[in-house]
């Protein structure tokens, strides 16, 4: 590991009346005005400069006129979930009556991704008119065409990449109206906009349509802001880019969650998390109520989230609440399982000496629902690209895949798809995380080709992971009251949360609970109580340590902690 310190410009910007740290912070981010870390709703980017999200409120606009029916098409992970009940509550506020709206979710088992021709058979069992899909619908050529041979319009509204033909030209549905800020030609500014913040820009477009139209006046209509706690999940749990305006739809949501203003959905989330909604942060969103959504569509099924998300019950949120914390402890009870068993298999076959550029790891055990997380976990602890595929029930390898920084997977599949046709049946996804069907027959193919593009693709010094940090912190900034601003602001991909280093001498150290390193640590002169979880390995008496503060609250008094994330004299963990 290598700990970079993040570069500040020569003079911090003034950014109002801000604390000297945050300061710093911010401007190590890029921040250079105090207008970036305006969260008015007016800073928001405009919906009409989102490319059909204009000819999307016309079609939902006449769709409600004319009483037909709407049917969602959802996504089985947090996203997709908060972009159908962003979807569901939004067009019920803007005029649709309740037997006008529908929805379906993919099985992940039985359907795979997204709008295929069998989901759209239950659409067309729903008696729809209208089928709109939800973070979903870019590949979807075959089934938008069947969709619309039977007579319904489609809407598409996605933010994933489209489909790039061998001649490199895009490859976009037939449907009647896409929106998706990354479509060829549209110049929306906020590229990293995911399902759930789609959806909402296509109500917002709805809203001014309606208001064209006379259905109220900028007085009366629907507050489509109280559907920012949606947002705001979704778009953390989806590991969003935080650029200027996805930071605002965050922040906007948080600060609905701290006043009390929230779905009954959200508020059970919280309370079966065991988190304080008065102290909400985007760490809650991406550690407690996300994986709790998203259990659901790895193991159950993905309605009982949409359920939680949408119903105005708050007795039966809760019950849901409970249902979907449950299945998570499950989740990572299954997770750890296979994770051991995936380092075991890792163990057997790895050479000595560095690992392969890329990772392939395939047991016939593994559970197809949580191989991404199991892939996220190899490719933290050997900095590599990595693919973990399970069998599915119809007897084909589903895989998903984690990278790292410079390394694009969802290109590299299409590179491989290219250089061996037929090899995918599906592949889709990101940068940072993909997916994939395969035929067991494969797997040592696409291993081989994987580790290739990899090779060919990742400059040496990015297989050295790399922890960016803020530099030292200095004894006067280990407060509680620090702490609490820190966690009180907007942290997250692309605007990562503050991680401080500094040489420490190790005190004491000890393991509590079989996992964790438990320290006590001299730093500038100051003892410091520490963690490090998941670490066993003990430290050297001398040692530098990349870490964040946290708050360890026991028998009601209150100490700042050090949660270490990595240490560049110690071996790796």
């Amino acid at each position: 590991m290598r700990i970079e310190p993040r570069p500040l410009p020569a003079e911090l910007p003034f950014l109002g009346d801000l604390p000297p740290l945050l300061t710093r912070l911010y401007a190590a981010r890029g921040v250079r005005s105090p207008d970036e870390l305006d969260d008015n709703a007016a800073r928001l980017l405009p919906p009409a400069s989102l490319l059909g999200a204009t000819q999307a409120a016309t079609l939902l606009a006449d769709a409600i006129a004319q009483g037909q029916r709407i049917c969602i098409v959802a996504d089985y992970d947090c996203d997709g979930a908060t972009a159908c009940a962003t979807g569901l509550r939004g067009l019920a506020m803007l005029g649709a009556r309740s037997d006008q709206l529908s929805y379906v979710v993919p099985d992940r088992a039985v359907h795979g991704y997204g709008l295929t021709p069998p989901i759209v058979d239950l659409v067309r069992a729903q008696r729809a008119d209208v089928l709109v899909t939800v973070d979903n619908g870019m590949a979807s050529h075959e089934a938008v065409r069947l969709a619309r041979a039977q007579g319904m319009k489609v809407l598409i509204t996605d933010h994933h990449l489209p489909v790039v033909l061998a001649d490199g030209t895009v490859s976009l549905p037939e449907a009647d109206v896409i929106v998706n800020p990354n479509q060829p030609d549209c110049g929306f500014a906020s590229k990293a906009l995911v399902g759930v913040g789609v959806m909402f820009y296509v109500l917002l477009a709805l809203r001014a349509e309606l208001r064209q139209r006379g259905a109220f006046d900028a007085a009366s209509q629907p507050r489509i802001d109280s559907l920012l706690d949606l947002v705001a999940l979704g778009t953390i749990a989806d590991v969003g880019r935080l650029d200027d305006n996805n930071r605002r739809l965050v922040a906007l949501g948080l600060k609905r969650i701290r006043a009390g203003r929230m779905q009954p959905g959200i508020a059970a989330l919280f309370s079966a998390a065991g988190r304080d909604p008065a102290k909400a942060s985007s760490q809650d969103f991406g550690f407690a109520l996300g994986p709790r959504v998203n259990a659901a569509g790895r193991l159950a099924e993905m309605g009982l989230g949409i359920e939680c998300l949408a119903t105005d019950d708050p007795v039966r949120a809760d019950v849901l609440a409970r249902q979907l914390d449950a299945i998570n402890r499950e989740r990572r009870d299954l997770e750890s399982g296979m994770r051991e068993q995936a380092e075991m298999l890792l163990d057997q076959v790895m050479p000595e000496g560095e690992p392969p550029a890329a990772i392939t790891i395939f047991d016939p055990d593994f559970h197809e629902g949580v191989v991404g997380i199991v892939a996220s976990r190899l490719k933290d602890r050997l900095h590599r690209p990595t693919f973990v595929f399970a069998l599915g029930q119809d007897g084909l390898l589903k895989g998903s895949g984690r990278s790292i920084p410079g390394f694009h997977l969802r290109d590299a599949l299409d590179l491989l798809s290219k250089r061996h046709p037929g090899l995918l049946k599906r592949f889709g996804g990101h940068a940072m995380a993909a997916g994939c069907t395969i035929d067991e027959a494969d797997v040592d193919t696409f291993e081989a080709e994987m580790t290739r593009i990899a090779q060919d693709d990742i400059a040496p010094s990015l297989l050295l992971r790399q922890l960016a940090t803020d530099g030292p912190l200095d004894a006067q900034w280990f407060t509680p009251e620090t702490v609490s601003q820190l966690d009180a602001a907007v942290w997250g991909p692309g605007f990562e949360a503050p991680v401080f280093n500094d040489r420490v001498e190790v005190l004491n150290q000890r393991l509590v609970g079989e996992r964790h390193l438990k320290l006590s640590l001299r730093v500038q002169g100051q003892v410091r109580d520490g963690i490090w979880f998941g670490r066993t390995e003990p430290l050297p008496a001398q040692t530098q340590l990349a870490f964040r503060l946290n708050l360890d609250e026991f028998q009601g008094r209150q100490r700042v902690q050090m949660v270490v994330e990595g240490a560049v004299d110690a071996p790796e963990a």
